[in-house]
């Protein structure tokens, strides 16, 4: 069982995967100690078998695989792909098409909510997986038979799953609602960390325009040195530093060496110099430019009315076998049942609409009813001369 090592080994593979109806990828990377997150094997598989890809082998050029990754006459097939795709992006600047998330399908075919990869392996593959190398280093070489084992198991029982998922979404018609979802992950800004936007990852108790422009250009300084170094953001700063200098900004190398949470000397250094020109910025940034928000507004008590959809999302989610998390969040339901003329709630639309949507406008106008009946709730009709 060996990995594929060279360049010329891999580009062969990928023009017999390029004949192929659809392929199952699966990767293994690190980031505990690096910004961006390292790739360290990728498993492809397809109806002939499965090899694993060594990017970190000596020479290798991984372009077949990405020119591979764009050709979509190929269905590439993954489970909870988001990182994936993201490792895929940083590396090629594009992203794969078309692709196939199964986790996303198996909440369409009624597995339930962000059903994992080993649930699908059990219920359809009906197959176990192997454990033994779930916490390992990918990084370190060689790698053993039983890494290598482990790692080829997430392709290839993947490959039944995507059968039988596909066969599912075929005879039920539902396959639109799968490429629905896909659309919002093939957005390549989600994959996309603009320094200039880097603050609003933060928490903040506090709108004041100038903390905030402190805050929001010691996020970009340090999102830059992140990326430059390769170095995990809390390694750069912690987010508590970030908000202590700006509740108490330095304006000087003396000043700087003692902010907590910053090493010895740091106001010495590069980095403290730029430190010291972002808070500068942000000090002299006129209030106009100055980023502003809006001050949380009290959260509004849950209007009953909320309460009643999501008894009534679950009814009408379990008859349809789809996960409730597809149709609508708790978050939406208030919302909408709270201002429902002020909300453009994505159940009013689409598929969403024909499972849920439109019950839901029912019951909130008075002419769809829920009643108990032996231990279970019922869905009723009503008049509205009945109701009024």
């Amino acid at each position: 069982m060996q990995p594929i090592t060279s360049t010329e080994a891999l580009a062969a593979l990928c023009d017999e995967w390029k004949k192929a109806e659809f392929i199952t990828v699966d990767t293994e990377f690190l980031r505990d100690h690096t910004y961006y997150p390292k790739l360290c094997l990728i498993q492809v598989a397809d109806d002939h078998g499965a090899h694993a890809i060594d990017p970190l082998a000596d020479g290798m050029d991984l372009a077949a695989f990405f020119e591979l990754m764009a050709d979509t006459n190929v269905v590439k097939v993954l489970h909870a792909c988001r990182q994936d795709l993201e490792i895929f992006y940083l590396l090629s600047g594009d992203l794969p098409r078309p692709v196939f998330d199964t986790q996303i399908a198996a909440m369409v075919c009624g597995f339930g909510e962000s059903v994992g990869y080993e649930t699908l392996v059990q219920k359809l593959a009906r197959a176990s997986l192997d454990k033994s190398a779930r916490y390992t280093d990918w990084s370190r070489r060689p790698l053993t038979d039983t890494q290598l084992h482990y790692a080829l198991g997430d392709v290839t029982h993947l490959r039944k799953i995507y059968r039988k998922l596909s066969k599912e979404l075929a005879d039920t018609g539902r396959g639109a609602w799968v490429e629905e979802e896909m659309q919002a992950l093939m957005d390549p800004n989600l994959y996309k960390t603009e320094p200039d936007e880097a603050w609003l990852r933060l928490k903040v108790r506090t709108s004041k325009p100038r903390f905030l422009g402190i805050v929001k250009e010691l996020c970009a300084w340090r999102e830059v040195q992140a990326q430059e170094r390769d170095m995990p953001r809390s390694r750069i700063a912690k987010d508590e530093t970030i908000l202590e200098i700006a509740a108490h900004p330095p304006m000087s190398e003396e000043a700087l060496e003692k902010i907590r949470g910053l090493p010895k000397g740091f106001g010495r250094s590069k980095g403290g110099a730029a430190l010291l020109s972002a808070v500068d910025r942000a000090m002299k940034m006129s209030e106009d430019d100055l980023p502003h928000i809006e001050k949380a507004k009290p959260r509004p008590a849950t209007p009953p009315m909320a309460d009643l959809l999501k008894v009534l999302l679950k009814i009408k989610c379990d008859e349809a076998r789809v996960a409730p998390r597809m149709v609508a969040s708790a978050q939406e339901l208030e919302a909408w049942a709270s201002e429902p003329d002020k909300v453009d709630f994505k159940a009013m639309h689409g598929w969403r609409y024909e499972i849920f949507g439109a019950d839901a406008e029912k019951l909130m106008k008075g002419t769809l009813g829920l009643t108990a009946r032996k231990g279970d709730i019922d869905v009723v009709e009503l008049f509205e001369e009945e109701y009024d």
